[in-house]
């Protein structure tokens, strides 16, 4: 939708509009282009370019409505997170070096990255042997009062 929000603003744009009596793809270029400067690539910038993101619990960060994995050996609580056209980068908070990048999909699937989770889980050996013992109990020995209800009690298979 974004991409045909942009093409129908660049159609009507470029065609004459008589309330303000020019074309204003034109007026814009001859107005405001020519005053507008590249930006220098600061780190300032980089940090307003990349927003910052939490990592949840289960290593994914949310942008843009959906969740990206973030390499488990990762171990800062936040990232920066950066999308160009169908690339999302995420980065580390002081922007020092890329963690991982994912194709961006439109689908709200939760993308993985390779590094999502270690090859080995630990296992968690039990800190004190087990002893447990199961047996059934017999049957107590009175009349507990819900005898009237064994309707078992008197069939015979004939």
């Amino acid at each position: 939708m974004n991409y045909q929000a942009i093409n129908w603003c660049d159609r009507v744009d470029s065609i004459y509009h008589r309330a303000v009596d020019c074309v204003p793809s034109d007026k814009h270029t001859s107005l405001c282009m020519r005053l507008a400067t590249p930006l220098e690539n600061t780190p300032e910038l980089s940090f307003y370019l990349c927003p910052e993101r939490r990592i949840s619990f289960d290593g994914f960060v949310s942008y843009e409505g959906r969740r990206f994995g973030v390499p488990y050996w990762y171990d800062g609580k936040t990232c920066r997170v950066k999308r160009d056209g169908y690339l999302l980068e995420i980065y580390a908070d002081d922007m020092s070096r890329l963690l991982t990048t994912h194709d961006v999909t439109w689908g709200k699937r939760d993308s993985w990255c390779k590094d999502q989770y270690a090859a080995v889980q630990p296992e968690e050996s039990p800190t004190m042997p087990v002893r447990a013992r199961i047996r059934q109990l017999d049957p107590p020995e009175f009349d507990n009062g819900f005898s009237h209800f064994n309707f078992e009690e008197g069939l015979t298979d004939e």
